[in-house]
């Protein structure tokens, strides 16, 4: 098992779950100051606030004035903050994620290990089909192909990119649809790997996964060997 070498590693995570319990409270209160969601979370108002600001930033919330009854009191009234309906969608595919990953505990549980690396080739199939009716056109050159399934991928909602390098090329995919699954299951991200080697044509390596809790999925394509000509010496 592989461990995180710094805690700084395991900040995007934790932040990750953090906003999705913030996220959780707006949906089920209405609305709240950062006041009560760090009291029913156990965080300062501070920490609040830093996730906050973030939803504020990404438009999945919005602030709002708390209205006052009465005469107002010194100081700057609480701020509300409520959820867009871009934070509510967020909350509702959190809501499919989670079962998803009921579902695959449950076929580990019942088939084993190897149903769920059944369940997530099943699952990478279609892609896999769909992008190599893509590539086609792309030659065989390693590193075109992979620049023609970045914007296949990217097509598919991966927002994916893919540049040569040094020591061959990077395929990367700066989104993924089952992160949050794929933090629990690593067979979804074997299964895709696997789907990349076989759709570029060479061995490739995984060197980052969003569903470790790194910022992109990043995939090497290490360098072709040159073809050295033969050359024929006849002899008498």
């Amino acid at each position: 098992m592989k461990y995180p070498a710094a805690l700084s590693e395991l900040q995007p995570a934790a932040d990750g779950r953090t906003r999705d319990r913030v996220a959780r409270l707006l949906l089920e209160h209405g609305s709240a100051t950062a006041a009560e969601l760090g009291a029913e979370l156990g965080l300062t108002q501070a920490a609040v606030r830093r996730h906050l600001d973030a939803m504020l930033a990404d438009g999945a919330v919005v602030a709002r004035e708390r209205p006052v009854r009465g005469a107002r009191g010194r100081g700057r009234p609480a701020k509300l903050f409520v959820l867009t309906d871009a934070g509510r969608q967020d909350c509702g595919r959190h809501f499919y994620d989670g079962m998803a990953t009921a579902a695959l505990r449950w076929i580990a549980r019942t088939g084993g290990p190897e149903a769920v690396e059944a369940f997530a080739t099943e699952q990478v199939s279609g892609l896999e089909t769909r992008c190599r009716t893509a590539l086609e056109g792309a030659g065989d050159d390693p590193i075109a192909r992979a620049e023609a399934l970045a914007a296949a991928l990217t097509a598919e909602g991966y927002a994916a990119s893919a540049s040569a390098i040094a020591t061959g090329g990077q395929l990367c995919q700066h989104h993924c649809p089952v992160a949050h699954v794929a933090a629990e299951f690593p067979q979804l991200c074997e299964a895709e790997t696997a789907v990349i080697s076989r759709l570029v044509g060479t061995h490739v390596q995984r060197l980052a996964t969003i569903a470790h809790g790194d910022g992109v999925c990043t995939t090497h394509i290490p360098a072709q060997p040159r073809q050295v000509p033969t050359t024929t010496v006849r002899t008498e």
